[in-house]
């Protein structure tokens, strides 16, 4: 059965009042109608229900600040005012009527209500002299008839005061059906998904609380002279990406960041490095901690390491010439040093030393050009728990873009092929496993 908004962009604004936490449930029946919902909450409407609530179940990010940017630069507030097919306000405060009513825009259900042509539906909630007040009275006045806004009026019954009277929300299947009456048969406004606010990923659990993940992104830089390098075409973005959803599940975050394209995530720790013998150096900091433990639960190494550096580096820029001869080396494989500081074990396998402890997790990456094949040797040979592959002459899955196509493999044999999606939710992937490993691992510990 179809949905009465199918199709349908609603904008829903929340205001200060006790009855916020009934716009969680509004937001649920308008999906459950077909509509697309995005969420706008004035200062006060924070201090009684989170953002995080509404974006988990609408799947955009909720616009709180007028100033406020969408990913791709587009002001946020002007994009919902665009593009929604209605606009709710639910629960609507005295101060919410009043400022609407003299067109003060000083938050963003107003100024989105302002900037925008879709009907406007208001329901307010309040206390029941706030109500009756004259003031209340003129300004819900001025917004009916002068406005033509969609006024839901309270209904009678015990309010936050723990008096009775009018001034309670009104029923949620009411203002539903304001909604779909304000919007009639008018055409959906924004039918193209990408003239709409973007979707988000989805809210993940906390389950990386009170662990320290290190992550490494972007490509090194090999100097030639002071001018020149060897380099890579490594943006950063699938690291970055690991990172900022590893904050999102509570953990602390080390990025150990080369060269980005993309702006490192504000929560994480971040150590700027060049080349590879810096991030070598960086990383083999990290191993331990001060008092003598794993300095790090798990190690996802996203960065693109140059494979090769000049032998020598020039102190001064090099003179135009006819032609350059470049005499390269190997750079150290970092990762697969790590696993054996990790494992206690020499290039031959043998332990010889004593490990990490408690062992941590190794994730490593392999770009491939035309065939994953030489990726289960990777794996084995650098002794990593996990290797994420892909192929980056496939269209979506290189460097550069937003989206990747990999294949996970696993230490135990696995592998698991995903499809092409974000490199954020490629990142979730990755660290559901990264999760799940070390809950197993610490459960493992306290059984002996």
């Amino acid at each position: 059965m179809t949905g009465r908004l199918e199709g349908r962009l609603i904008g829903l604004g929340v205001t200060g009042s006790i009855a916020a936490y009934k716009a969680v449930e509004l937001l649920r029946l308008l999906r459950a109608e077909g509509a697309d919902v995005v969420a706008m909450l004035t200062p006060a409407a924070t201090a009684f229900v989170g953002p995080l609530t509404f974006q988990a179940l609408s799947r955009h990010a909720v616009e709180t600040d007028v100033l406020a940017l969408l990913p791709d630069g587009r002001i946020g507030h002007i994009v919902v005012a665009d593009t929604v097919d209605a606009i709710v306000v639910a629960p609507a405060t005295a101060h919410w009527l009043s400022a609407m009513a003299s067109g003060l825009s000083g938050d963003v259900v107003t100024a989105t209500a302002l900037a925008s042509s879709a009907p406007v539906v208001v329901a307010p909630a309040m206390d029941g002299d706030m109500w009756t007040h004259p003031a209340t009275r003129d300004n819900v006045a001025r917004l009916r008839d002068a406005f033509g806004y969609t006024i839901v009026e309270p209904a009678a019954g015990e309010l936050a005061s723990r008096q009775s009277g009018m001034g309670r929300l009104a029923e949620l299947p009411a203002i539903v059906d304001a909604v779909v009456g304000a919007i009639g048969s008018r055409p959906v406004r924004a039918a193209d998904a990408t003239a709409r606010p973007p979707m988000v990923e989805p809210v993940r659990e906390a389950d990386l609380t009170g662990r320290h993940i290190v992550v490494s992104a972007g490509g090194t830089r090999e100097p030639i002279d002071p001018v020149r390098f060897i380099g890579n075409r490594s943006t950063g973005k699938m690291g970055v990406a690991i990172a900022e959803a590893a904050l999102a599940r509570g953990a602390r975050v080390t990025l150990v960041a080369a060269n980005l394209d993309v702006a490192p995530p504000s929560g994480a720790s971040t150590v700027v490095v060049e080349s590879a013998a810096e991030m070598r150096a960086a990383l083999h900091k990290l191993t331990h901690a001060d008092d003598g433990r794993a300095g790090f639960d798990a190690l996802v190494m996203a960065a693109a390491v140059s494979d090769f550096r000049p032998s020598t580096t020039a102190d001064r820029k090099l003179e135009r010439g006819g032609s350059l001869t470049l005499e390269l080396e190997a750079t150290p494989d970092i990762l697969a040093q790590i696993a054996r500081i990790a494992r206690g074990t020499d290039r031959e396998g043998g332990v010889t030393y004593e490990p990490m402890s408690p062992s941590p997790f190794l994730v490593g990456f392999a770009a491939e050009t035309g065939s994953l094949d030489r990726a289960a040797d990777k794996l084995r040979r650098k002794s990593l728990d996990l290797l994420v592959a892909n192929d980056v002459s496939e269209p979506g899955s290189g460097f550069g873009t937003d989206t990747n196509r990999v294949t996970i493999l696993d230490a135990a044999g696995g592998r698991a092929e995903l499809a092409l999606m974000s490199k954020r939710a490629v990142a979730d992937e990755i660290l559901d496993r990264v999760a799940r490993a070390l809950d197993d691992r610490d459960a493992a510990a306290q059984t002996g």
